[in-house]
């Protein structure tokens, strides 16, 4: 079993900048990628950005490309979602979550351990 935790939210101007934090645990040799996820009040959970646990190549959604950045350290299993230039759009449970399968993937289906979220908020 994979145990995931996110920290790191809370609440920013717009502009502004936060960085969240999601640590690993129990038998983090199964992960392969870890992925971030958000879901906005009245939408459904959607894709932000992953990073291979080897190699530690990234893929983005097109909304954050540029302004959200994600990295890793491995000698403490922990993933950073560093989000610049936060608009009030980017308001959202932010979830991390841990895949097991020899791809990267930004289906969340592909992510069988997840996070209990934490909450972004982003003000005008």
């Amino acid at each position: 079993q994979v145990h995931v935790q996110e920290s790191g939210g809370g609440l920013v101007q717009a502009g502004g900048s936060l960085r969240l934090a999601c640590a690993a645990s129990g038998r983090t040799f199964l992960i392969n990628s870890m992925g971030w996820f958000r879901q906005a009040p009245g939408k459904e959970r959607e894709f932000v950005g992953r990073i291979r646990w080897s190699g530690g190549s990234t893929m983005y959604a097109d909304s954050v490309k540029g302004r959200f950045t994600v990295s890793r350290d491995n000698t403490k299993n922990t993933v950073f979602l560093q989000m610049n230039s936060l608009k009030p759009e980017d308001t959202a449970v932010y979830y991390c979550a841990a895949s097991t399968l020899g791809r990267g993937s930004k289906t969340e289906n592909d992510y069988p351990y997840w996070g209990q979220g934490t909450q972004v908020t982003v003000s005008s």
